[in-house]
């Protein structure tokens, strides 16, 4: 990770434009979507996937539902092979929030078990956390400098009922990595089982299961190019058996993956066209592909970073999203972040995410295949008057 300091001393030249990214996605042109990390995008060849298997679906129901679940186990195999996972040790299920709650029913906590959380965790997974089992909180300062301090703020909260960690790999709001594999060894060498959300990591990072987790998450509709309602949850051996199926189906003898993956009649479309996402990326150069993101969200926080009163955060460089702080007294809170995102959108035609803190928030870029620079020169010129007249 590196500092405000450092980027300035360094900055990235204007990067070029991905050969052909744009031209693979259907995004309007009127807007910068410089927020592909809320909710993605999905790429033409994986929309045409999709359309052809609803067509599929609607010219012989019986014939189509009748062989989901054996399509649901080949879709699975094909994303094991990108995301470097068993097959049999991971389930398809529709999208994080749905995978934390079956990870912490596998767990059987109750309440003499004590969870540990932090305050960049996401909402409805640390809720749900909270609903099972006692929950602390680890107060984690966003300016913290690297991983390493991240880890020494998360272990030294560790108290003798710490039973069960549940960390973000690469935190929602702040754009940093906090589950790495160090600090994963740490914790199960102290006995801790740990829960990580990744729900950004499959399509961004090489080794997304880096660090053996007990139970990982992650969407594949962020950055693997899937449609919506596509994820992936990560079991350990362990702990297989315990998983509980969503819905208990026609499928529910057969245990894990498939009593998770099969919920009776349903729109499985998108995770059965979920890998095409993963395989356009192949076929684009994965390598090729995170490392252009990787560039352009560094110019784009550094052009947002000369703005007075934006200071950017620490942060990996293999990530394509990058946080910076707002001016002290701005978005203190939900309300205030999501007023300020609308007014962005609305008198910028920029979409990013906008996240609150109490003595002030930030604002978070994402960079994919299909921005380019001048996006974000528009967003950091409208920026400065809408902060300007504040």
């Amino acid at each position: 990770m590196r500092t405000r300091q450092q980027d300035i001393d360094s900055a990235t030249p204007t990067p070029a434009a991905f050969p052909g990214g744009a031209e693979l996605f259907r995004l309007g042109p009127a807007v910068a979507h410089l927020n592909h990390g809320s909710f993605g995008a999905v790429p033409l060849p994986v929309m045409e996937a999709r359309r052809s298997l609803i067509e599929e679906a609607d010219a012989d129901p019986d014939a189509f539902f009748l062989s989901v679940p054996e399509r649901l186990a080949a879709a699975r195999h094909r994303i094991a092979a990108h995301l470097g996972a068993e097959p049999e040790g991971i389930a398809l299920v529709t999208n994080a929030t749905e995978a934390a709650n079956l990870a912490l029913d596998a767990l059987g906590l109750g309440p003499e078990d004590e969870v540990l959380v932090t305050d960049h965790g996401y909402g409805t997974v640390t809720d749900a956390a909270a609903r099972r089992a006692r929950v602390t909180t680890v107060a984690l300062d966003p300016e913290l400098p690297d991983e390493e301090a991240v880890a020494a703020a998360v272990l030294g909260a560790l108290t003798p009922r710490t039973t069960v960690a549940v960390l973000d790999q690469i935190s929602s709001p702040t754009a940093r990595v906090v589950a790495g594999p160090a600090l994963l060894a740490a914790l199960r060498e102290r006995g801790v089982r740990t829960v990580v959300d990744g729900a950004h990591a499959p399509g961004m990072l090489a080794r997304p299961l880096a660090g053996e987790p007990d139970f990982w998450f992650g969407n594949l509709h962020k950055w693997a190019y899937a449609p919506a309602g596509s994820a992936v949850l990560a079991v350990g051996a362990p702990h297989r058996a315990k998983v509980p199926a969503p819905v208990p189906s026609w499928e529910h003898g057969h245990g894990f993956p498939r009593a998770v993956e099969y919920r009776a009649t349903a729109d499985y479309t998108g995770l059965l066209a979920a890998p095409e996402g993963l395989e356009l990326i192949a076929t684009l150069g994965a390598a090729k592909l995170r490392r252009h993101n990787a560039e352009l969200v560094a110019y784009g926080a550094e052009t947002l970073a000369r703005l007075p009163g934006l200071t950017p955060l620490p942060y990996g460089e293999e990530l394509a999203m990058r946080s910076l702080r707002l001016p002290r007294g701005l978005a203190r809170t939900h309300a205030e972040a999501a007023a300020l995102r609308e007014e962005i959108a609305t008198r910028l035609a920029c979409r990013v995410l906008v996240w609150p803190w109490p003595t002030g928030g930030g604002i978070r870029l994402s960079a994919q295949i299909y921005n380019r620079a001048e996006e974000y020169e528009r967003l950091a010129a409208g920026l400065k008057g809408l902060l300007d007249g504040r």
